[in-house]
């Protein structure tokens, strides 16, 4: 019974975007009480009346005075001027959690409130989010990347563990390649595959969706089980003559997605032959295609003015 867990907390959110109502709507779950939410964009609103029914919108000032535990939930970006401001306006009362979800940044963005008396944890959960309840049950599992002063690693370890989560400690230092590499593995991934539906599409192909779900899906799998040994394909196969076909009709019907499909062929070949993957005797023809410049002059060069 949630209801007889010790430390229950009032819960505020700060910035309602797609995570902060998710992750307050998960902590409700688990027996912790949103009290408030700030959010200004009419988005922001109809999330929050859906993720969190009958909590009071106020400002972000009015959210810290409410609640024991507050979620910083905005844009990378705008974090730390967010921080600075609630600080200066003596918003941070001494012992309240301030909790941030950037993937880029550790506490040390915190270091205002610190000084301030509050509490800091950086706790970004692993997860595409989609601004729908969907997003709660989606936690269940979920990868946090926590990091936290030892003191309060246990308060951390806590608070993710009761989303469903899964605490991944991160240390301070680590946060921005830790952050690249997930935009790496998961926004790129979306535009590659926004990019290949497009492709099959001008091909005639009526669902690519459908057609890409299967063989990516498999790939994801294989890759995540095997890593490198999972590529299949005619780079790692050294097959030169139809990457030089691709690039044909790349250049022809897509050219905006050559530079990326040279770019991606460049570093499989890389990785393919380091792992002895791609045979050497096969590899040079195939870097002398990749090496070809996505976007040839298609006019003369200009000569200079005949002397007299």
């Amino acid at each position: 019974d949630p209801a007889s867990r010790p430390a229950r907390l009032d819960v505020g959110v700060v910035g309602a975007g797609r995570v902060g109502p998710a992750l307050a709507a998960s902590l409700a779950l688990a027996g912790h009480r949103p009290v408030a939410v700030s959010g200004v964009s009419d988005a922001s609103r109809r999330r929050a009346a859906s993720l969190l029914p009958d909590v009071p919108l106020v400002t972000p000032d009015e959210v810290l005075a409410r609640a024991q535990l507050v979620l910083l939930t905005v844009p990378d970006d705008a974090l730390p001027g967010l921080v600075a401001g609630l600080v200066e306006t003596g918003a941070v009362r001494p012992g309240q959690l301030l909790v941030h979800t950037s993937g880029r940044y550790g506490t040390k963005v915190l270091d205002p409130v610190v000084r301030a008396g509050g509490l800091p944890l950086a706790l970004h959960p692993v997860m595409t989010f989609t601004g729908t309840p969907v997003d709660v049950q989606r936690l269940a599992g979920c990868s946090f990347g926590v990091t936290a002063p030892e003191e309060l690693r246990l308060a951390a370890q806590a608070l993710v563990i009761e989303m469903g989560g899964e605490p991944e400690w991160i240390a301070e230092a680590a946060r921005p390649l830790y952050h690249a590499a997930l935009a790496l593995g998961s926004n790129h991934l979306v535009t590659l595959v926004a990019q290949a539906m497009d492709l099959l599409r001008t091909a005639g192909v009526d669902a690519p969706d459908r057609m890409l779900g299967p063989l990516l899906g498999a790939s994801l799998d294989n890759a995540l089980r095997s890593g490198d040994a999972a590529l299949t394909g005619p780079v790692s196969r050294g097959d030169a003559g139809t990457v030089a076909a691709h690039i044909e009709q790349l250049r022809t019907h897509a050219p905006q997605t050559l530079p990326g499909y040279l770019a991606m062929a460049r570093a499989t070949a890389d990785r393919a032959l380091s792992h002895g993957l791609l045979k050497a005797e096969l590899a040079e023809d195939l870097l002398d295609v990749l090496a070809e410049p996505p976007h040839p002059p298609t006019d003369p060069p200009p000569t200079d003015p005949p002397r007299t």
